[in-house]
């Protein structure tokens, strides 16, 4: 089992003179096992996916916390055309989920589907065969390391810093994603036509890829401009290292942002 040290210090208590009106800093490491990272590919428009998306939100209450996996639910929009356009879709998911598909060999994507480490997992209904693979990469010494540190939103920006680095040959790279939580959506037309959908780690803002300097560290800083309409309380940041041309993922973390 990974053990990452999740730390949030605010300045303003630490130096209450010099620091005055400094916003909160708060980070995550990742430990010396790896994190598994799970991607939902789902939509609005799509009449099979509502049961993906409560499995996706129901996790963290069956002991699958952020220590073991980082969930994310990306929403395609080549099902807008049915009837029902998802706002939470971009195309940048869409392509995301072809070429991870051409990475495993396939041309064929499909929705719902459930993408572990980089790898189509299909049969993600069974909770027995999903807790092994988890298990399987969670009991597995890390190759990949990864501190994100953010500020407390400020201005509607959130200053992000990030540094990782690989153990592995080969070509490697850092992404991010905001996602936001406790969503809901009112389903007027398509196929879920009359249906109140929630949902959890929806994607925001997708960020990379970031490519490592072989197995030297790497340190990236960057600003995410937050949208009004996205609720602070609810967004996290998550971030992975990704072997670019096989797909696996070495490590990932996540945590919620620092509002207070």
């Amino acid at each position: 089992m990974p053990i990452r040290h999740i730390l949030c210090a605010c300045l303003m208590s630490l130096l209450p003179i010099a620091a005055a009106g400094a916003p909160a800093e708060c980070s995550v490491s990742s430990g010396t096992s790896p994190v598994a990272l799970l991607e939902l590919y789902t939509s609005e428009g799509c009449s099979s996916c509502p049961p993906a998306d409560r499995w996706l939100s129901g996790l963290a209450a069956k002991g699958v916390n952020s220590e073991r996996v980082v969930p994310l639910a990306l929403h395609v929009d080549y099902w807008d055309y049915i009837g029902w356009r998802d706002r939470f879709a971009q195309p940048e998911f869409s392509e995301r989920q072809r070429q991870m598909a051409r990475l495993g060999n396939s041309t064929v994507v499909y929705t719902p589907q459930v993408m572990l480490n980089g790898r189509d997992f299909r049969n993600w209904r069974n909770s027995g065969h999903f807790e092994r693979e988890l298990a399987a990469t969670n009991n597995s010494a890390a190759q990949a390391t990864i501190r994100l540190t953010l500020k407390q939103p400020r201005l509607g920006t959130l200053d992000v810093s990030i540094a990782a680095q690989n153990t592995q040959e080969g070509n490697h790279a850092l992404f991010f994603a905001l996602y936001e939580n406790n969503l809901t959506s009112v389903v007027k037309r398509g196929e879920n036509a009359g249906s109140i959908l929630h949902h959890d780690f929806v994607v925001r803002k997708w960020l990379g890829p970031f490519a490592l300097n072989g197995k030297s560290p790497t340190s990236w800083r960057h600003e995410i401009k937050l949208d009004k309409e996205w609720n602070p309380e609810s967004l996290g940041l998550a971030a992975f290292v990704q072997n670019t041309a096989t797909g696996e993922v070495l490590q990932a973390v996540s945590r919620p942002l620092c509002t207070t």
